[in-house]
């Protein structure tokens, strides 16, 4: 057990998820998705199978222990997040209680056959990779992982080698590496120019846009799927739009589909050819829903998310 992983559920929250174990047994799994037909989906290189280009991060937002009034308030953001259309799902076990409280969601909610379960590894927190994986996958109540990556580069090396072979044996799906704030891109470049990954995740979004000159095209050459995070900055950037009382461009319908500061930023990220999904995270049923629905309709061309750009700098 890993000793600084102190956000465990209570042993009435354990027997509350005991019940829902044995009544999803008599159950067949059913999805959750109720409004996909609109969501756009990006290829996996290598696979047949599409990942839904909003996915949803954990970030701060799921840490919240065993409170149990927060613990049914984010299986409600979950709800939402599967009910338009939503798959992948990112945590890490530096998030606090947040995989524990991905376990309760889907303890709740059931298992949605769209959801891509993505987590990471990290040495600070003690043990190999592989010890770490078994213990993500009993927080999340889950027996295997879609994606595991190695958190902002601790130790890849020796990581990668783990993750690699829990990759051929079957354990994990696929494999890759993360970073934030722009930090590290020589470094990550170096890993995605030599290293067999399928993902990087990285800081991407409308006012920073470094990875567009090396990363995202090292990407798309190498079939690599890329995960923005960030995509609000960390909430400062459409927290200073609605604060600033910005308005949306009259074209921003008419081009790129966009009636929120949401729909704007969300699409500017995910129409990037090289950007498999963003991950935005959020407390609110509501953002969750307007996160969402960025995934929908018209998709801004090359020439409109230039414009775009351009706007949210003459701002």
């Amino acid at each position: 057990m890993n000793p600084l992983i102190k956000h465990r559920l209570t042993r009435r929250q354990n027997l509350k998820l005991m019940g829902a174990t044995l009544a999803a047994m008599m159950l067949p799994s059913v999805p959750l998705l109720a409004d996909t037909d609109g969501m756009h989906r990006k290829t996996l290189a290598g696979s047949d199978k599409k990942l839904p280009v909003i996915g949803m991060g954990t970030w701060r937002t799921f840490n919240v222990g065993s409170d149990e009034t927060l613990l049914d308030a984010r299986t409600e953001v979950v709800k939402a997040f599967f009910e338009h259309g939503g798959g992948l799902i990112d945590s890490s076990p530096m998030y606090g209680s947040a995989p524990d409280v991905m376990g309760h969601a889907l303890q709740e909610l059931g298992t949605p056959e769209s959801l891509f379960a993505a987590e990471k590894v990290w040495s600070p927190a003690g043990g190999s990779a592989r010890e770490q994986v078994a213990e993500l996958k009993d927080r999340w109540t889950l027996d295997h992982f879609d994606l595991v990556q190695v958190h902002n580069l601790t130790d890849w090396r020796d990581h990668l080698a783990a993750l690699q072979e829990m990759k051929a044996k079957g354990v994990i799906g696929h494999v890759g590496i993360t970073t934030s704030h722009g930090r590290r891109h020589d470094e990550v470049e170096q890993i995605m120019s030599s290293e067999d990954i399928d993902f990087v995740q990285l800081t991407y979004n409308i006012t920073h846009r470094e990875a567009e000159n090396r990363l995202l095209p090292l990407a798309e050459e190498r079939g690599i799927g890329v995960i923005a995070n960030r995509p609000y900055d960390g909430g400062s950037l459409i927290k200073n739009l609605k604060r600033r009382d910005a308005a949306l461009p009259e074209w921003a319908n008419e081009e790129c589909g966009c009636n929120t500061w949401a729909d704007f930023l969300l699409k500017f990220i995910v129409s990037h050819p090289a950007i498999t999904c963003a991950i935005p995270a959020t407390t609110q049923v509501e953002h969750m829903r307007e996160n969402m629905r960025a995934g929908h309709s018209t998709m801004p061309s090359s020439n409109a998310r230039q414009r775009m750009a351009d706007y949210i700098e003459s701002l």
